[in-house]
């Protein structure tokens, strides 16, 4: 079992109620506090309250299902969810990335790699506040002759003057990519850096991501800020 300063809590929203007590189990054994709910509605009142440091949130759960409670909590909240469900297509895994999931996880899933991604989501998550903190990555990058800025204390990203809103996920690729402005950088070490050492998720999730953050600047705003590199890579290119 890990041992922490502070225990992290985590709430788990899964309607079968025995893979619900298996997964607590298993987060309670690893020192986490989990608060279980079994609907979308209850989970969603209970992630409003703003308590967590993530959340497990089944797709098909009752009265409201989990990419409507993720869509709702997304409003006010940037809590790292991740995604169980029990659906493989790639348009149900984007879809829900799209609405602003960290991570999924389809079932039936090894428990060692749901730790283990809980594990990343939450490091992520705390790496993320230090920078906000006034930590040695909190400063403005910039990029597009200045037009985009990227405040890491803020966690706020402009362009133009007019704010881009970003999952954290897509915040931390962005970010990687502007410290490294200039560089190629293949997907690896972008998994690697972004996603954590111990990522064990899809492969094209680089590319996924990339693609979100292209429908959000890019195309909105009529530039071209992230290059693909044919064979290696991602690149943003001095100005």
């Amino acid at each position: 079992m890990m041992t922490r300063d502070k225990a992290e809590k985590i709430l788990l929203v899964e309607d079968e109620e025995k893979m619900a007590r298996l997964v607590e189990l298993e987060l309670l054994h690893e020192g986490y506090e989990v608060t279980k709910a079994f609907d979308g509605a209850t989970g969603l009142a209970q992630a409003e309250t703003g308590g967590f440091d993530l959340v497990l949130l089944d797709v098909m759960l009752p009265e409201l299902n989990g990419v409507e409670v993720l869509r709702r909590l997304r409003r006010g909240s940037d809590v790292p969810v991740i995604l169980l469900t029990a659906r493989d297509s790639v348009m149900d895994k984007v879809s829900g990335l799209d609405t602003g999931a960290d991570d999924y996880i389809t079932k039936p899933f090894a428990i060692e790699e749901l730790l283990a991604r809980v594990r990343a989501a939450l490091r992520k998550s705390a790496q993320a506040e230090t920078r906000g903190e006034g930590g040695p990555d909190s400063r403005v990058l910039r990029a597009l002759s200045g037009a985009l800025t990227l405040d890491a204390d803020r966690h706020e990203v402009r362009v133009g003057g007019e704010a881009v809103e970003l999952t954290l996920r897509e915040f931390s690729l962005l970010q990687y990519l502007l410290e490294n402005k200039g560089r190629v950088i293949n997907r690896d070490t972008l998994l690697a850096r972004v996603w954590g050492y111990d990522y064990a998720g899809e492969t094209n999730a680089v590319d996924v991501y990339v693609r979100f953050i292209r429908s959000k600047i890019d195309e909105r705003f009529g530039e071209k800020l992230i290059h693909t590199v044919r064979g290696v890579g991602y690149q943003i290119r001095e100005d």
